[in-house]
Parts: C-alpha cells; sequence; structure tokens
C-alpha cells in the first residue's frame, strides 16, 4: 500500500525498519520518517499526539492462551495470571483503562520483543497470556494451533498509518490517494490476497495436518519439488494441493472415480500421460502438468496470484464452469481475473435462476471456493512449518 502511494506520488520509498513501537513512534516524533505503516491502531490517545490516515483494517483486541493453560473469560480472572504485552501498545492503553475499574488486574510489558513472540511464549508456556490483534492471532493460529482468543478485550478498532502532528499536507495526501483506492477494489484485492483464506479455523485439521507434516510429507517432497521446477510451480503450493487432494496418500480413491496422490480423473490422466494414478510420482507430475496448463488458459489480463488461485478452482470444479463464473461476474459488474470476485458468484452456480441460463449448467459452486481456501492455508502453514 505505502508503494502504491508512493507512486501515485512519482515517489520511491525508503523504508526503516525498527525493532519495538516505542521506536517507531519516537522516530516519528524526531522526523526519522514522514509516515509510519505498521499496523498501529488509531487511538484517541494517540490522536492527541499524531495524525493519522483513513482506516484501512478493523481488528479486535484479543487475549490469547493457550488451551490445555488457564483459560480466562473476562478481565476479571486475568487476575493472577501471568500476562504479558508489548510496551506502549495499543494494548497496554486499553489494560490500562480496565485497570481502573479491576486495580488488582496487573501485566508486564516488553519493548524488546515482537507479538509473534510472545504468541510463541504462550504457546511454550513460558507466559500465561498475551494481547494481540485478531489478524495476527488468525494468522498464527495456523501453526501454533492450541492457541486460543478466550475473549476479547476490545470491541473492534481501526488500523492506519500515523504521522507527525505537523504533517497535514501529507494526511490530506493520503486521504485523495485512499479514496480511489479503496473503490476502485484495489484495497479488497491486498486484503484478500494476504487475509482471503483466514475466514474459519479447524483446530482438529490443522493439528492433523502439521503432524503429517513430519510423517508423510518427507516421503514425496523430492517429487514435489521436481514437479514444480519442471512445471514452473510454486514448490509448497503443489504440495498443498496434494495434501487437499489425498493428505498425501498415494492410493487414495474416491468413490466419483477420481483416484491417486492428484486425485486425477481417468481422462485427465490419460491426457497428462499417466499411467498409473496411484503411482505418486506420476500421479504428482500429471497434477502438476495439469494446473500449469490450465493457468496457460488465462489470458494476460489475469495476473498472479490470481492466475494461480483460479486455475486451482477449475482443477476442482473444471474450466467450462470456471468460465461460466467469469461471465456471471461481469454481469454482476466484478471482475472476471480475480480471484476475490470470482468466489462470490461461484456458490451461484447452485441456484437455478443462474445455472439453467449458463453454458456448462449446474455446478457445487462452494466447493472451489473451499478448495482454493484450504490450499491457501496449507500452503502459509507448510512455510512457516519447514522454515
Amino acid at each position: 500500500m505505502v508503494e502504491a502511494f508512493a507512486s501515485s506520488l512519482g515517489l520511491k520509498v525508503e523504508f526503516k525498519v525498527k525493532d519495538s513501537i516505542k521506536e517507531i513512534i519516537d522516530g516519528i516524533e524526531k522526523g526519522e520518517g514522514d509516515m509510519a505503516a505498521a499496523g498501529l491502531t488509531i487511538t484517541d490517545k494517540r490522536r492527541q499526539d499524531f495524525l493519522f490516515g483513513p482506516a484501512y483494517q478493523d481488528v479486535t483486541q484479543q487475549v490469547v492462551c493457550r488451551r490445555d493453560n488457564v483459560q480466562p473469560e473476562s478481565v476479571k480472572e486475568l487476575t493472577g495470571i501471568r500476562l504479558k504485552v508489548i510496551a506502549d501498545s495499543s494494548y497496554t492503553e486499553r489494560l490500562k483503562q480496565l485497570q481502573r475499574e479491576n486495580p488488582k488486574l496487573s501485566w508486564t510489558e516488553t519493548a524488546t520483543q515482537s507479538t509473534e513472540e510472545l504468541l510463541y511464549q504462550v504457546w511454550k508456556r513460558d507466559v500465561d497470556c498475551t494481547v494481540a490483534d485478531s489478524n495476527i492471532v488468525d494468522l498464527n493460529r495456523r501453526y501454533f494451533p492450541e492457541l486460543i482468543a478466550p475473549f476479547n478485550l476490545s470491541r473492534s478498532q481501526s488500523l492506519g498509518w500515523m504521522m507527525s502532528s505537523q504533517r497535514g499536507d501529507l494526511q490530506q495526501a493520503v486521504q485523495d490517494w485512499f479514496g480511489p483506492f479503496s473503490e476502485d477494489g484495489r484495497l479488497a484485492h491486498l486484503q484478500e490476497k494476504y487475509y482471503g483464506f483466514f475466514q474459519v479455523f479447524d483446530y482438529v485439521d490443522t493439528r492433523r495436518f502439521i503432524r503429517r507434516v513430519d510423517r508423510r510429507f518427507p516421503r514425496y517432497k523430492h517429487y514435489f519439488r521436481e514437479a514444480a521446477d519442471k512445471y514452473d510451480l510454486p514448490y509448497l503450493l503443489l504440495s498443498a494441493q496434494a495434501y487437499q487432494e489425498s493428505h498425501w496418500r498415494a492410493n487414495a480413491r474416491s468413490p466419483t472415480g477420481v483416484r491417486g496422490m492428484m486425485m486425477l480423473t481417468l481422462d485427465t490422466a490419460h491426457a497428462m500421460g499417466v499411467n498409473n494414478r496411484l503411482n505418486a510420482r506420476q500421479s504428482i507430475f500429471g497434477g502438476a502438468r495439469y494446473l500449469a496448463r490450465l493457468k496457460r488458459q488465462f489470458n494476460g489480463n489475469v495476473t498472479d496470484p490470481d492466475r494461480t488461485w483460479l486455475a486451482l478452482a477449475a482443477y476442482n470444479v473444471g474450466r467450462g464452469h470456471l468460465r461460466d463464473a467469469q461471465k456471471l461476474a461481469e454481469e454482476k459488474d466484478l471482475n472476471p481475473h480475480r480471484w476475490g470476485d470470482i468466489k462470490q458468484v461461484l456458490p451461484l452456480l447452485t441456484e437455478k435462476r443462474y445455472y439453467r441460463r449458463l453454458k456448462h449448467g449446474y455446478a457445487r459452486g462452494t466447493e472451489p471456493v473451499r478448495y482454493v481456501q484450504h490450499i491457501r492455508e496449507y500452503q502459509y502453514i507448510l512455510k512457516h512449518k519447514l522454515e
């Protein structure tokens, strides 16, 4: 977003990385930077000393603990719990407000650790609980599934860019740019790119997947890497897709007739040169070849990552049904080349008033939406697990 804003002004961005929220705020006060873009919550207290750009995302402060440790359900129950939070943060500001009504409420603060590091400490049971924004919690629960958020510490709050109180000119420039950026869908496109697959958290499924990364994935990862290199696909994406298809079981079978690691139909297997669908290497290479072919079928108006998400949806529901969804998107003034728009219309393929006038007819349109979301989530978890 910052680069898009700078580009609109014909400027280049110089990024300065700070180690704590306090250093970021001090840096703005001292004029070390023009603007702070660091997931900063717009609070009444901060508005007294700084200017903010428009809100670009809403979050909720959440108390985060480990599911097999303490599980407070109210501010009162935080008393006596080892609670650790980021110093000079919106979390401490909120806790101080709550402390007026709950004098026994106490916590420790750190200026040297990030929210992610504190979540890891909670996961290791080094501290009982911490406080984090809901978007950060959603991300981290994917590879620390034992983390839970038993209750919210605040109502919805907005994130925005922070500027010196003397930079009204910059604030106005940001506001002038942000309106069109949001209205033409670019903000929604970015939110879809980074958060579009974090809608529902399934503890059991996530925990099972992490175990299988250790137990099953090593047997096949060299095949995924080879196939990804050959067909110019992301290695972890192909690995995640295979898990979604078969849970990394080479002998997987479905009542519908699809089989193998990549659950290929007989016709697709033959077209991709696969003689034995239950052979893990053949299936992985066949699935990779098919996905690469689907990606090539989109015109130049479709760019990644949307091209990849649309190709995955076509892998699941069929290219014909996806074309129908793209046509429907155009009718509804949505972008047929963006996954964020296509996933809105795919479920409509189950409704008679829509599918009866489309070329390829009825389709279970919610399935490709879940399919792509699961693959993106597995890819994200796999990346962090391997790191």
